[in-house]
């Protein structure tokens, strides 16, 4: 039952949190935080961002998405399905919600888009090769 959960609801439902002002400074300016801030060997100064740290995380989740793909258990379709509505959610709220209009929620959209298609994509691959003809 869990395995047909999308895992790209993660970030969808951290951003929503941050929007609504749960994760401080009020909503939005929250994406702008500093979260780590290092000082580089070269001298450079480096700094992730709470915005930042949400395209990493949907990233991370991408990859568990896909590895999922490659499975044919019972709960696959299910989960492409899923992954569809999500994706449709981040669209529908991209499109109409104003503090949905980010960059960081664009790059999370279309994460959410290659979760989608990458899925469908390695599932048909997978399942082609799962067919047996019994020679």
């Amino acid at each position: 039952m869990f395995t047909a959960i999308p895992l790209m609801v993660v970030p969808f439902i951290l951003y929503n949190l941050a929007m609504v002002g749960f994760m401080g400074s009020g909503g939005l300016p929250a994406l702008h935080n500093d979260l780590i801030v290092l000082s580089m060997i070269s001298g450079a100064i480096w700094s992730m961002s709470l915005g930042d740290l949400f395209i990493v995380v949907a990233l991370v989740v991408l990859f568990f998405e896909i590895l999922r793909a490659t499975r044919n258990a019972r709960g696959s379709l299910a989960n492409h399905m899923l992954s569809m509505l999500v994706f449709i959610a981040f669209l529908v709220e991209f499109l109409l919600v104003s503090d949905a209009a980010t960059q960081v929620f664009f790059i999370l959209l279309t994460i959410a888009l290659i979760d989608v298609v990458g899925g469908f994509a390695v599932s048909i691959r997978s399942a082609g090769r799962d067919v047996s003809i019994g020679l």
